[in-house]
Formats: C-alpha cells, sequence, structure tokens
C-alpha cells in the first residue's frame, strides 16, 4: 500500500531555521539538505532550511517544484544507488530538513520573514554559473532584486539595519555555483552593490567584519527524478513520493576561505561522518574537479546530444566519445593542472569510472543548462593554459565549443535552456559563409562570456573550422575526422 507522504504519514521534527538557501533544485536537495538531514539525526546540529526558489516568476507560471513540495509538507527521498567495493549498493533516505519553501516574486514577506530573523545562520546558495553575475543598476528597493548578488545586497543590508548593525547577526554566505571562487566572487559584488548604491562604511564595514562568504567545491552526480523507474521506486519506499531525485553514492564538499573555521563551527558536517573538508582555501581541489568532472561533461553534452545519445551512460558507451573525452582529459586537462601528474591520473580514473555506474540514469539534457556559462567555467581556463603555459592550441576543447556553438546555432533543432538573448544573439548573427567572423563576433562582440577567447591566437580559426566540419559531415562525420586526422 502506497501512502500519501505529508506530515499526516511521516513524523517530522519541527527545527529552527538556521538556514536559507536559494535554489529548490535536485542538486542541492540530495546535496546540501541530504547532509543537513544526516547530521540533525546525528545530533551534531538542530538546522531546518527553508528553500527560496529564486526565479522571477510574475504569471505564477513556474512554480511547480514548490508546489510539489508544499503538497508533501516538504518532505521527499534521496535515492542513492552504486558501485561501492565492486557490489551494488543503495541507501534511501526520507530527508525532514526542510521546514519551508517558498518563492520571493508570490511571497516576498515570507522571505523577509527569514532573512530578518534571529535564528538565521547561513544561506547556501546554487544560482547555476550564470546566477553570480555583476548586474549593474539592479534595482535593491525591488520585491526582490532581479540577481543573486542584489538579492543578497539587499538581504544583507536590510539586516544590518533591522539589527542596528549587531556584530553577531552577520552570516556564513556558502556558493556551490561552480565557478571559480564563487564566494570571493560573490563578495567582490556585494561590495560593488553597496559602494553604487551609497550604502556607507558603516554596512561595508559590517558585512567585512561579521559575513563569512566561503568558496566551495562541490562533487556529486544528481540525475534528478527517476521519471522512468519512479513507479517502482513509489512501491519500494512505500509512499507517493513526487520528488524523488537520484543520485550516485560518492559525495564531496570541500569548503574554504577566510572565516572556514566560523562555517565549521556553525555547519558541522564533518563531525556527522560526512565527506566535508574545511580549508583555508580549496584552489587544490576546485581545479582538479571541475576540469576534468565538468569539465567533461560540458565538453561531452553538445557532441552525445547531436550524435543521438540521451545519457551520460550511452555518451560513454559510444566508443568514438569514449575515446576523445578520455584523450581531452589525458592529454589536455591534467597536464595544465599543478599537481603530481600521477595522483591526478588516478583521480581521473576514478571521476571518469563514475560515468559508467548502471543505476545513474544522467540526462544530457539536464547537463546542458547554461552550457554557454559553464564551457567558460570548466573549459576555457584549459584552453587559455594550454595555450599561454605550453604554447600549443588545446583542439578538443576548441572541438567541444564548436559543437556547442553549432548545437544553439540557427541549424540544430535544440532549444537550449539558457539566457534567451545569448542564444538569440548566436542565432541572428550565424553566417555559414563566414564562420570565423560568426564565432569572432560570438567569443569578442557579443557580451556572452565575460572574457575574450580570441586572445588566444588561433582559437577562432580552429573552431569556425570544426564548425564547417560539424555542419558539412554531421556531428558522428566531424568526430570522426577529428579522431583519425
Amino acid at each position: 500500500m502506497i501512502k500519501a507522504l505529508n506530515k499526516s504519514t511521516v513524523e517530522k521534527v519541527e527545527r529552527p531555521v538556521h538556514i536559507l538557501q536559494f535554489g529548490e533544485g535536485n542538486f542541492l536537495r540530495a546535496f546540501v539538505d541530504w547532509q543537513i538531514d544526516i547530521a540533525n539525526e546525528k545530533g551534531v546540529m538542530n538546522s531546518g532550511v527553508a528553500i527560496c526558489q529564486p526565479i522571477i516568476d510574475p504569471e505564477h507560471k513556474v512554480l511547480g517544484m514548490i508546489d510539489l513540495l508544499h503538497k508533501q509538507d516538504n518532505l521527499y527521498h534521496v535515492y542513492l544507488e552504486g558501485i561501492e567495493n565492486k557490489q551494488p549498493k543503495k541507501d534511501i533516505r526520507l530527508v525532514k530538513s526542510v521546514m519551508d519553501s517558498f518563492n520571493p516574486y508570490v511571497d516576498y514577506e515570507k522571505y523577509e520573514h527569514y532573512f530578518l530573523s534571529p535564528d538565521l545562520k547561513v544561506t547556501i546558495s546554487n544560482t547555476t554559473e550564470a546566477g553570480i553575475r555583476y548586474e549593474e543598476g539592479d534595482d535593491l528597493e525591488a520585491r526582490p532584486p532581479k540577481s543573486y548578488p542584489a538579492k543578497m545586497t539587499a538581504l544583507l543590508y536590510k539586516r544590518f539595519k533591522h539589527f542596528n548593525g549587531d556584530p553577531t547577526k552577520g552570516l556564513c554566505i556558502i556558493c556551490c555555483e561552480l565557478i571559480e571562487n564563487n564566494g570571493s566572487t560573490l563578495h567582490e559584488y556585494v561590495i560593488r552593490h553597496a559602494m553604487y548604491n551609497a550604502l556607507g562604511a558603516d554596512f561595508i564595514d559590517w558585512v567585512e567584519r561579521n559575513c563569512h562568504f566561503c568558496d566551495t567545491l562541490v562533487d556529486r552526480i544528481v540525475p534528478g527524478f527517476p521519471r522512468d523507474t519512479i513507479n517502482e521506486i513509489k512501491q519500494e519506499i512505500g509512499y507517493d513520493d513526487n520528488l524523488v531525485v537520484k543520485a550516485e553514492l560518492y559525495h564531496l564538499w570541500a569548503i574554504g576561505g577566510e572565516g572556514y573555521k566560523e562555517v565549521q563551527r556553525v555547519l558541522p558536517l564533518d563531525k556527522a561522518g560526512l565527506h566535508v573538508i574545511f580549508m583555508p582555501s580549496i584552489k587544490q581541489f576546485r581545479d582538479k574537479k571541475v576540469r576534468i568532472l565538468n569539465g567533461s561533461h560540458t565538453g561531452m553534452v553538445p557532441i552525445a546530444l547531436q550524435m543521438g545519445c540521451e545519457t551520460v551512460m550511452d555518451a560513454f558507451n559510444t566508443p568514438a566519445i569514449e575515446r576523445f573525452i578520455n584523450e581531452m582529459v589525458a592529454e589536455e586537462v591534467i597536464p595544465m593542472i599543478d599537481e603530481d601528474q600521477e595522483e591526478l591520473k588516478q583521480f581521473a580514473a576514478g571521476i571518469l569510472e563514475r560515468f559508467y555506474n548502471p543505476f545513474i540514469k544522467h540526462m544530457l539534457r539536464s547537463i546542458s543548462l547554461n552550457s554557454l556559462s559553464k564551457w567558460e567555467a570548466r573549459n576555457y581556463p584549459t584552453v587559455k593554459d594550454n595555450w599561454f603555459k605550453a604554447g600549443r592550441l588545446a583542439q578538443r576543447e576548441c572541438f567541444t565549443f564548436a559543437a556547442l556553438m553549432v548545437l544553439y546555432g540557427p541549424k540544430s533543432g535544440f532549444e537550449p535552456d539558457d539566457t534567451k538573448e545569448f542564444v538569440d544573439y548566436i542565432r541572428r548573427n550565424w553566417n555559414s559563409e563566414d564562420l570565423v567572423g560568426t564565432i569572432r563576433k560570438i567569443v569578442h562582440e557579443s557580451g556572452i562570456f565575460t572574457v575574450d577567447f580570441s586572445e588566444v591566437p588561433g582559437f577562432v580559426e580552429a573552431v569556425a573550422g570544426y564548425v564547417a566540419d560539424i555542419e558539412a559531415l554531421g556531428m558522428k562525420g566531424a568526430l570522426d575526422k577529428f579522431l583519425n586526422k
């Protein structure tokens, strides 16, 4: 008998909301909220989470996730499955750490209630790589402001005013976005907004002294809702759960920055036996994980999608794609990371092995979200380092960018889940008769990227050449030509 999932069928401990979470997606629920639930259960924490869905929704059209959370009293299962010690293993947890969920554009009063609460200690965000951007002139008086950095500036300023500059009411601000120096960058933009809006030296001093912006690195493959097997899973768990999140067993969370010790005190997840590491700097962890794991994903997706693959498993079961990605990691990515090369090869082997997890159906379509900013953050550093450190062009990375351009271009039939104005720009300026001019325009003039990729000599020309191959031969033919040259 399958039961409804809510507080009438499940006993749920009410906990004080210490954590305001920006992002309601699968990753945060299967990674952060899952960890907090474990820490609560083990008695090292007693913290509830309030989830803020940071999406502009004036017509109430995208409240699906929040509506589902409300129907289930913010309860859901995380379903972990994988291989451990060469044996299949699963772990299923009913997560009870989420106390509330809301959209601030619909319920601003609730949003204000939480960010002005004396109980609030931590904010956690995953607004994707596109979320931490500085928007000049973003209105801090809006309810709420548009961009995440402006939201955070307004939140902190109102909190500063509300508590009359009380030094004990600062926050630990933890970013899970996969950009380099994620917390440090958010800190920089908050200060810029504060200065632009003349919020005063006292406020800026309060932020600098009492708020701790942490750089983090997160690692867990989370394919999300198991659409194909949900009926079987509901039978297994005994609940009508429409928010099940499927993920791999592995998890790692590295948290660093000047205030890391304060964050460790407030968020002692390591004491619950979780794979959480606090340190002064996460650069070492970040470079290898983002470039190897996330860069492989982002590089592979536009190739695999155009070869008819639907999942990461499909892609890695396609010999040409498997060979391409493995060679890219071995020959272009690993040599540019300043660590012991043999250890890096072992690390990469372990990461790439996770792509073959037979229990994880990781949809390429979902990985493709915001691929433009992802490619800049995850793949371009490898291109740049190959040129400026080794004096060579990273041809495989160039090919992945060409594949992305064609996928986003006017002929693919693919509708990207990305910033609409950027996609429109690419399609509007596409000229197959002048591909060098097209690519140069996109990387040099469009404003899509925060850096100019044409700073690497030969990048534009190489990408344009691969775009021409893809348009002429199709993706399979272009990839075969690349691998056999």
